[in-house]
């Protein structure tokens, strides 16, 4: 088993917010996977922010940091990295990423994200089909009495 293959879905799926009506990940924890510093990652982005229109990064605002804030366990090392309102990524910018970060662990990591985030809509979509085939059969019984 390769270093790169120790990062599991369920690892990339607790790291996933729902946000704006969107699913993204956070700076930190992206930074954390591709085992780079924080404000490396920030620094990188800044560099070729033309890459990262508003649908594929945002700045939280305070409400939605301080929101943030209050879901994450904060242990001490939590505390000291949300200081400030993190970069948020969605999907595509999430796979923008690796042209940014052009480490081989950058691109492994973002293929597993990119996997993730199908399975995710995958589930989603069986989810759907299931309530739709449900509703049917509640009212055909509804219809026979």
């Amino acid at each position: 088993m390769t270093e790169i293959e120790l990062v599991t879905t369920d690892q990339i799926t607790e790291k996933i917010y729902h946000i704006r009506g969107a699913k993204v990940m956070l700076d930190r924890d992206l930074a954390s996977l591709y085992r780079v510093e924080t404000k490396n990652l920030k620094q990188s982005v800044r560099r070729n922010i033309n890459r990262f229109p508003d649908d594929f990064m945002f700045e939280l605002s305070k409400e939605e940091f301080a929101d943030l804030k209050s879901q994450i366990v904060n242990s001490t090392s939590d505390k000291k990295s949300l200081r400030y309102p993190p970069m948020v990524f969605t999907e595509q910018g999430v796979a923008m990423l690796s042209s940014v970060l052009r480490s081989d662990r950058a691109i492994q990591v973002n293929i597993q994200i990119m996997r993730t985030f199908t399975k995710m809509r995958n589930m989603i979509a069986e989810n759907e089909e299931l309530r739709k085939t449900v509703e049917v059969l509640k009212q055909q019984t509804d219809e026979q009495f």
